[in-house]
């Protein structure tokens, strides 16, 4: 998947604006969109780790480096809560409870399959 695929996938997964990615970032809407449509090109690494945050995905994940995350049901279960009123710290309690409801549902899945 490219850069520019993911940006859609995630911006429509978050069900929000162009101009809403645009602020949180803090660059033009125009730029969003180019990125998205492939036509803007090398990106700086500032503006991807911004989009990282924003998205609450890894860097990796987001390029399309590294081998595909077991935790992807984990990611798009977290993208679903809305962060803007949440501290740093209730995001990472949140994760955590979240990784361990997937441990939990691992546990499950491996005791069906014997």
């Amino acid at each position: 998947m490219t850069l520019a695929e993911k940006l859609t996938e995630l911006r429509v997964a978050k069900n929000v604006s162009l101009q809403t990615v645009a602020d949180a970032v803090g660059v033009s809407k125009p730029h969003i969109w180019e990125l998205e449509k492939g036509k803007a090109k090398n990106p700086s690494l500032e503006l991807l780790k911004k989009l990282a945050v924003y998205y609450v995905t890894s860097l990796d994940d987001l390029v399309g480096i590294g081998k595909k995350q077991d935790n992807d049901d984990l990611q798009v279960m977290f993208r679903e809560f809305d962060t803007k009123n949440l501290t740093p710290k209730d995001l990472d309690v949140i994760k955590q409870a979240l990784k361990m409801a997937m441990a939990l549902i691992d546990t499950e899945k491996n005791k069906e399959g014997t």
